[in-house]
């Protein structure tokens, strides 16, 4: 089935790649839902977010430029409610690799600040607020499918990143580091001008 696929891909999309001198712009848009029932109650969560990014293709396989990342996320249940609002901004440097007119190999690599507000109300009227600031850096290999001149599809299935976060008023520092490829998935789209 695979096999399959690659050959209509290929049959299809068969335009050049992009080439030095190019104004890349792309991104991703995302949504997940997620409603778990327990024996009394239930919890519902809901997530949105938007990267965009936009670089300049100096060399033909080096593109540098600028991401951000915009988020937001509501977790409900009988006994709470939290809603969790952050955004990341930054720069990426991408390395690609043509492996033919249609199929390209990527790998960005992102560094920058990030900003999250969290607020919880109770099922009592109580009501909480925090707020925290950090770096983030990461490293994204993808797959780029040319579809036609210049416009394509991102796959990637994973990465590696280090994260900070530093919440204010003696919250407390919190650093992550993850390594998950084959975890996640993410499609995106972008065009080279």
């Amino acid at each position: 089935m695979k096999k399959i696929l690659v050959m209509a891909a290929l049959a299809i999309c068969s335009f050049a790649n992009a080439q030095k001198g190019t104004i890349l712009v792309g991104g991703n848009i995302g949504f997940t839902s997620d409603k778990t029932e327990y024996q009394f109650s239930e919890e519902k969560t809901n997530t949105f977010s938007f990267s965009p990014k936009v670089g300049y293709q100096f060399n033909d396989n080096w593109t540098v430029g600028g991401e951000f990342t915009v988020s937001s996320s509501k977790d409900e249940n009988t006994v709470r409610e939290v809603k969790d609002n952050g955004f990341k901004v930054g720069a990426f440097v991408r390395y690609s690799v043509p492996l033919s007119q249609t199929f390209s190999v990527f790998a960005d690599m992102g560094a920058g600040f990030q900003n999250a507000k969290r607020k919880v109300y109770g099922s009592d009227n109580s009501y909480a607020k925090s707020k925290a600031d950090g770096m983030y850096v990461g490293i994204t290999p993808a797959l780029f499918i040319n579809m036609k001149k210049g416009f394509g599809l991102n796959f990637s299935i994973g990465g590696l990143g280090y994260e900070t976060m530093n919440v204010e008023n003696n919250g407390g520092d919190n650093s992550s580091f993850y390594f998950n490829f084959g975890k996640t998935a993410s499609i995106g789209i972008s065009k080279n001008f």
